[in-house]
């Protein structure tokens, strides 16, 4: 095997080690160390197998640490995003590119807004994707009364 670059995410960590996940090809690497990391924390550099038996791996270069925080947010969606809503099909995803870094998500939902609420900010995927658009933040916004689910991932 040989070292692989990319944007890893920390889904797990204790003080010895900790376990990276590749935000673009979900492949899972346990480092034999923990540099300080924490979960939900991002790294963008590159990552090592240790020899001889290549099973653990070592963090070689960090181009960027960031952490990304999941917020459930107490406020409802905005009056954007239950428009967005209710034109959409009952379960459809809705995504718009937010105005510069970061997108939102809304989902018409018919019933279980809460359970899908917990869903997203449980879900180690909402994370990655943060990742992916170089977000910093996810806040997750729900009306129960009007069936919708907002996720929006904010750049700061």
């Amino acid at each position: 095997m040989s070292e692989k670059s990319g944007t890893f995410v920390v889904t797990h960590a204790e003080d010895e080690s900790a376990v990276v996940r590749d935000v673009e090809t979900a492949q899972v690497h346990t480092l034999s160390s923990n540099p300080g990391l924490e979960v939900h924390d991002v790294l963008e550099g590159t990552v090592s197998p240790e020899p001889p038996l290549e099973v653990a791996w070592e963090v070689v270069d960090v181009a960027e640490r960031r952490s990304i925080e999941v917020v459930d947010s107490d406020l409802e969606p905005t009056t954007h995003e239950k428009e967005l809503a209710a034109d959409a099909e009952v379960g459809e995803l809705i995504q718009e590119e937010r105005a510069g870094t970061g997108e939102i998500h809304v989902f018409n939902l018919e019933s279980d807004v809460e359970d899908a609420a917990r869903d997203v900010l449980e879900d180690e995927e909402t994370v990655a994707r943060a990742a992916r658009l170089e977000a910093v933040r996810v806040e997750v916004r729900r009306s129960a009364d009007d069936g919708v689910l907002s996720v929006r991932y904010l750049p700061d």
